[in-house]
């Protein structure tokens, strides 16, 4: 089965990382891999490392056109954004194989200041884009939410992570480097954009070292829109020894393993797959309820803060500095859970037994989906 995976984003952030997870895997059980993905960026250069087939365009034009004349050689055109998913809907009648999406992302439909006719607009785009997929899959109920709204039947197949080894060298040189000896260390990975809130953790650091001075916060994440107002946040509240920003580190899954508290504040999740990362690698989560992030933190695996609520965030990173017993067993509730409802194995072979159903189903199986409001 040929399968092109279609993520033109640029950077690292959980979406590229599902998109090579999940590449890397097909390859595995025998399909057909092949990623589109834009030219010179970390999703094309890892691949490439791992010998799975990329396709490197240097622009959205260079990658239609590809599309376009590979319209009757792949059996699945799985697209991993939204994006990509306009691509497809527009190609849908020439397409030979059946379109996939997967939605990783739970912002709300209606965007503030938004007008009654800008949201009718956005919706009928939504409609007729969603509309053109064989197989629609969400990866939280978060995700799926605001399709069900709209009439489409979401499958969910949750995002996956895959346990990396420490590289111990690179633990105790980076300790060294940034001090971090006798100290606590908070942290958090997330870019510096709006719907990651990071103003929010910043008050929440503030508030925590109103209380105790034991601890430096790392914040590891590429640059946004956010960033300018967070460096400002951080020079007004005086906080340039305390809150670090790190921006991207190649080897983020050993930087988990420094966390005593791992935390993320966003407004929005579909699901979060750092927290799935904190998880896997023991450290102790306080976080938002928002979207998927109430999902992933129920039952005890977490600490749940209202969004926007620094002081709740601050009380609970307190919390599990002070009691040992509560933080270990979180960790261990935590790691057991992540180990056994997130495996790669488990999404790769979702993903294959939905890419052979749609396959198998006669053109009168096919989905319908609503048109219209």
């Amino acid at each position: 089965m040929r399968v092109l995976l279609i993520n033109f984003e640029r950077g690292w952030r959980g979406g590229e990382r599902q998109t090579l997870l999940t590449a890397l895997g097909l390859s595995e059980q025998g399909l057909l891999p092949t990623v589109l993905a834009r030219q010179g960026e970390p999703l094309a250069q890892r691949l490439a490392v791992l010998g799975i087939p990329v396709i490197e365009c240097k622009s959205p034009r260079q990658a239609l056109w590809y599309l376009l004349r590979q319209r009757d050689h792949y059996d699945i055109y799985h697209a991993q954004t939204s994006a990509a998913l306009t691509w497809l809907a527009s190609l849908k009648f020439l397409l030979k194989g059946k379109v996939v999406f997967t939605r990783r992302t739970a912002f709300p439909l209606r965007h503030e200041g938004q007008t009654e006719t800008q949201y009718q607009q956005r919706i009928k785009k939504l409609r007729w884009k969603w509309s053109k997929v064989d197989e629609f899959v969400a990866i939280s109920a978060a995700a799926a939410h605001d399709p069900q709204e709209l009439g489409f039947k979401p499958i969910i197949i949750p995002s996956a992570v895959e346990f990396v080894p420490a590289d111990t060298d690179h633990i105790i040189a980076f300790t060294e480097q940034h001090d971090l000896g006798g100290r606590y260390v908070l942290g958090t990975v997330a870019a510096l954009t709006s719907e990651k809130d990071p103003e929010t953790t910043i008050r929440a650091v503030h508030a925590l070292w109103q209380q105790r001075q034991d601890f430096v916060f790392l914040h590891f994440g590429a640059e946004g829109d956010a960033a300018p107002a967070a460096r400002a946040l951080i020079s007004e509240l005086g906080l340039e020894n305390v809150y670090k920003l790190m921006g991207f580190e190649r080897r983020i899954e050993d930087m988990y393993r420094l966390m005593h508290v791992f935390v993320l504040s966003s407004r929005f999740e579909a699901l979060g797959s750092s927290v799935l990362d904190a998880f896997l690698y023991a450290a102790p989560v306080v976080a938002t309820q928002t979207g998927g992030l109430a999902e992933l933190l129920a039952d005890e695996r977490g600490i749940a803060c209202e969004v926007g609520d620094f002081n709740a965030i601050a009380a609970a990173c307190d919390r599990i500095l002070e009691d040992e017993a509560f933080r270990n067993q979180q960790i261990l509730t935590a790691l057991r859970w992540v180990q056994k409802e997130h495996g790669v194995d488990t999404m790769v072979q979702s993903y294959i037994d939905l890419y052979h159903g749609r396959l198998r189903a006669a053109p009168s199986q096919a989905r319908t989906y609503p048109q219209s409001l």
